[in-house]
Parts: structure tokens; C-alpha cells; sequence
């Protein structure tokens, strides 16, 4: 969250659409309905990742976060190397995480491109209440899990989901956390000439996560399976109104 400078390429942005902001939401209707109708489109979906997460993690990691060198895109093809030689060690699956987190910070930069901010907020916050209620429905937990143990192929790494020891995480829930640390990254400066403004917000946005993420990890004692995406909208909107409580003594 913290990680996307997200430069501004004005050619993207004559694509903008309001509309385009129902993609987080409708990921995870589309993901779920494919996986509850045909389990092989999990598998389908497994080699979609491992071909296109590294292409993606490499522009994120030469183009799109804080400080990034081209020469950083290098970085992509070790870290699937590595990702596949030690595919059941925890070295190998904080690898895959890297990459596909990479990769979400590029698929956020698309879509914060191309989305007006506004509409993209809400399409956070509907994506959040979509799995909160999927999860609370019992309607996630099996196509999950047979999304998350699909393989490309024997002895490829999973790139569609995160496995980090005995962790595991959706695709969705790196995607919807580069996604509002774009959002952050594209917001602007709080002040005229206040450069690192945004910066200082993804950062906040960040230690806002990961304070809800732990109390709400304390729902684990009673369930077994929890919404990620949930405290992730939650600090956006933390974030949205600390922004809004700051503007009255900004103008004075």
C-alpha cells in the first residue's frame, strides 16, 4: 500500500469511465461463479496468473513504486525463478508474494488511470461489502479453497493466490491493497508544495491497515475465515476523512 509512486500518463486517461470502477467488485462475483460452475476454470485461471503476474510485477517494480529503476524489472523473471525452484519453502512463496503483489500494484495503476477517483472509492468500498457478505454466507470459503490449491502445472508456483507458511490470502485481497495505495499515490499534495504529502498518506493508509487487520484478526477465535478486503476500505475511508478534517485550517 505504502510501495506505488504511480506516475501519470495522460494517453490512459482518455479512457476514463465511471464504469470501469465495478471491476474490483464484479473480480470477485466473476472468479466465484466460474469456480462454483466448472472447478477446472481454477486451474485455467492458476496458468493465467503464472503468465501474466511476472510481465505485470516487472512494470510495477521498473515503473510504478517509490524510486523504482527500469533496471529493476530484472528483478521479476529471479524472483519466478525462485518462486518455482523452491516452490513448498517459505522463501519460495515470499517470492510468489512479491510478485504478485507487484503485479496488483500495476493492475491498480491501470485502473486508477483510468477511473475518476471518486467512483473508484466506491468500487473499493462495494468490493469490501461483496466479500464481507460472500464470506458471512459461506458462499467464498469453497471456491476459495479450490482456487487457492489449483496448480498450473506439476511443480509451477500458484500465482493466483498468496501462501506465505500456514497464511493464505486471495489475489483479491493484495489487488484491493494496491489499489488504494494507488489511489493515495494519485490523491496529490495536501499543500501547495508538499511534495511527499502522498507519500505520508499511503503511509498512513498502511499503519491503518495493519492496526484494523490485527483487531480484526481476533475474530479468528471465533471463525475461520475473514473478509481481508474489509480493513483495507476501512483505512481508505479513515484516510478520506482525516483528508476532508484537514481542508478547514488548510484555507485559512
Amino acid at each position: 500500500m505504502a510501495l506505488p509512486g504511480v506516475p501519470r500518463v495522460p494517453r490512459l486517461e482518455r479512457f476514463r469511465s465511471r464504469w470501469l470502477a465495478l471491476i474490483p467488485a464484479l473480480s470477485i462475483v466473476a472468479v466465484i461463479a466460474a469456480v462454483e460452475l466448472d472447478s477446472g476454470s481454477a486451474t485455467a485461471l492458476a496458468w493465467l496468473a503464472l503468465i501474466v503476474v511476472p510481465p505485470l510485477a516487472a512494470v510495477g517494480l521498473g515503473f510504478l513504486v517509490h524510486g523504482s529503476r527500469p533496471a529493476w524489472t530484472l528483478a521479476a523473471p529471479l524472483l519466478l525463478a525462485l518462486a518455482w525452484a523452491s516452490r513448498d519453502a517459505l522463501v519460495g512463496e515470499a517470492a510468489a508474494v512479491v510478485l504478485t503483489g507487484m503485479a496488483c500494484v500495476t493492475l491498480g495503476w491501470l485502473l486508477v488511470s483510468a477511473v475518476p477517483a471518486f467512483w473508484l472509492r466506491l468500487g473499493v468500498y462495494a468490493m469490501a461489502l461483496i466479500d464481507a457478505i460472500y464470506v458471512s454466507a459461506d458462499l467464498l470459503q469453497g471456491p476459495n479453497a479450490v482456487l487457492s490449491g489449483a496448480v498450473p502445472g506439476a511443480g509451477l508456483p500458484a500465482l493466483q493466490a498468496v501462501h506465505l507458511g500456514h497464511a493464505q490470502m486471495g489475489f483479491g485481497d493484495l489487488f484491493i491493497a494496491a489499489l488504494v495505495g494507488c489511489l493515495l499515490a494519485a490523491d496529490g499534495p495536501m499543500r501547495q508544495g508538499d511534495l511527499d504529502a502522498s507519500a505520508r498518506r499511503q503511509w498512513v493508509g498502511a499503519g491503518l491497515v495493519a492496526v484494523l487487520a490485527l483487531a480484526f484478526d481476533l475474530l479468528f477465535f471465533a471463525v475461520d475465515e475473514l473478509p481481508s478486503t474489509v480493513p483495507v476500505a476501512l483505512a481508505l475511508g479513515l484516510v478520506q476523512s482525516l483528508k476532508g478534517l484537514s481542508r478547514p485550517s488548510l484555507t485559512r
